[in-house]
């Protein structure tokens, strides 16, 4: 049995000239310690950017000294390079696939849910989206408004380039174009927290978090970001809650407070302690924007039960976060329901041959966060 967890694959979409290489290189270059692995999927555009980042690109998988792995793939040959990029000696922590501007990225979003590798899980969509050129690129290619409907996360890139008037026009049409809740994240020059998709640290032994003042510092150390007139540090733009609680959390109130999540609420994080019996594991929680993913846990020996949550955003209301999760506290997990954990379980992922077994049960739900 397979006791490794899933490496989350995030796709990374946006039609050529919107900065889907910009940022994928800002993520590459600031990952902080995290191995990440990149499949290009296109052969004779963007690749070349990408090589700015990982050096000689070849035709299969190269590794190199600062722990980033590249592949430049088709469409056909992405099961077999995931396959590669997740085997346990590379010990990637997350894979991006950087799309081709004319790939449809539902048909990968589809080839993810659908994959039966042990070793992989879906972890969200990200549509990148030129402000500059937003009504240019869409008459150019109607296509986009699907992409967008589709994205678990927006990011509207060259936002130096347009007066906020121009910008909060785009963002208006955004939020008819998206599904409902979907975020989007300004940015110039494709500089995005990294921690808006993946952590920049492993889960410490005692389960602590990178904090942003952290992140703050590191940058600091690294000398990162001293363009002039550039925006030296993004995570200035967001704000990080932590959540700590020593009690049961009621699995339906939490579902209640994630579906009610506000727009701004870019990335959710951490393990959840529900105490139901009979799923009483510690319970991984992941949201990209309206992406949402548990993944049931052992605890370690002698550790305590907890539920240790961080909440990234902008504009959020950050004591009222933190009221609405301790509303969600349950003093006695113990006489709870087992039909309780339905809407969680929803939400995780199960092998197909379990989800046949279970087809009429809570595990034949779609496990997705659409």
């Amino acid at each position: 049995m397979n006791s490794r967890q899933p490496i989350p694959v995030v796709v990374l979409s946006g039609f050529l000239g919107s900065g889907k290489t910009t940022v994928l290189n800002h993520l590459l270059g600031n990952r902080g310690g995290t191995r990440i692995g990149v499949v290009v999927n296109d052969f004779g555009t963007i690749e070349i950017d990408a090589m700015s980042v990982a050096g000689q690109l070849g035709d299969s998988m190269l590794s190199l000294g600062g722990g980033c792995l590249c592949c430049a793939v088709d469409g056909s040959e992405l099961d077999a390079y995931l396959e590669k990029l997740a085997a346990p000696a590379h010990r990637i922590d997350v894979i991006v696939i950087e799309a081709s501007g004319l790939a449809e990225p539902q048909e990968m979003i589809r080839m993810l849910m659908a994959s039966e590798n042990p070793d992989v899980r879906y972890g969200g969509t990200v549509q990148v989206v030129d402000a500059a050129e937003f009504d240019a690129t869409r008459a150019r290619h109607p296509e986009t408004d699907r992409h967008l409907a589709v994205a678990d996360l927006v990011v509207l890139n060259k936002t130096d380039r347009v007066d906020e008037a121009e910008r909060a026009r785009i963002e208006a049409r955004l939020a008819e174009l998206c599904a409902p809740g979907i975020p989007v994240v300004g940015a110039e020059h494709g500089r995005i927290d990294p921690e808006l998709l993946f952590d920049r640290r492993p889960w410490t032994e005692t389960r602590g978090q990178l904090s942003f003042e952290d992140l703050l510092a590191q940058d600091q150390a690294q000398g990162q970001d001293q363009d002039e007139g550039a925006c030296a540090h993004v995570h200035a733009a967001y704000e990080s809650t932590e959540f700590v609680s020593e009690q049961a959390l009621s699995p339906r109130r939490f579902i209640d407070f994630l579906d009610r999540r506000p727009a701004g609420l870019y990335r959710i994080k951490g393990f959840v302690w529900f105490g139901v019996p009979g799923h009483d594991e510690r319970y991984e929680v992941h949201a990209v924007g309206r992406f949402l993913r548990f993944a049931p846990q052992p605890w370690g020996r002698g550790e305590a039960r907890l539920t240790q949550l961080v909440l990234i955003g902008a504009g959020t209301d950050g004591p009222g976060l933190l009221a609405e999760l301790a509303a969600c506290r349950e003093p006695a997990p113990q006489e709870a329901r087992p039909e309780s954990m339905w809407g969680v379980l929803r939400y995780v992922a199960r092998p197909a041959a379990e989800s046949e077994a279970e087809a009429d049960g809570p595990g034949s739900a779609e496990a997705d966060g659409f």
